[in-house]
């Protein structure tokens, strides 16, 4: 059997990172929280001692390309959201591992370019010019 490479063993973690992702399902990002109101009837039992409130109520908060928004979720919703808030939650955590294990795998080939242009041993100039001791630049052109 033939030892995998670093990288192999990364891009298989990555291809199994985008099947997780395909199977999600709905998403939906956002907050939801639970919401208790005070009504303005006077008599009203959210206004005695100690008051009972009216709720709860669930919402969810979202802020998308800089505007915040909410919605109200009703009760018999309240599962399905729950998993579309969990799903996107996961295609975050999913999206965050998958960025990290690609900056590694750019990393391993850079170190491999490298080794490769140091066995060539072919040194490149620079291109930008330098300048002399009167402040001016001279070109590297001859």
């Amino acid at each position: 059997m033939l030892p995998v490479s670093r990288q192999e063993l990364l891009q298989q973690r990555i291809d199994k990172i985008k099947q997780q992702i395909a199977a999600l399902g709905d998403l939906r990002p956002g907050a939801l929280s639970q919401q208790y109101n005070v009504c303005g009837n006077p008599s009203c039992r959210c206004k005695a001692t100690p008051p009972v409130k009216h709720g709860p109520y669930y919402q969810i908060s979202v802020k998308r390309h800089g505007k915040s928004t909410s919605q109200f979720v009703r009760e018999p919703d309240l599962a399905e959201v729950q998993i579309q808030l969990d799903n996107y939650r996961r295609l975050r955590e999913l999206v965050d591992k998958w960025i990290t294990l690609s900056s590694e795998i750019s990393s391993l080939r850079i170190r491999q370019l490298r080794r490769a242009d140091g066995a060539a041993k072919t040194k490149r100039k620079s291109q930008i010019p330098k300048e002399n001791a009167n402040g001016r630049r001279e070109s590297r052109r001859t």
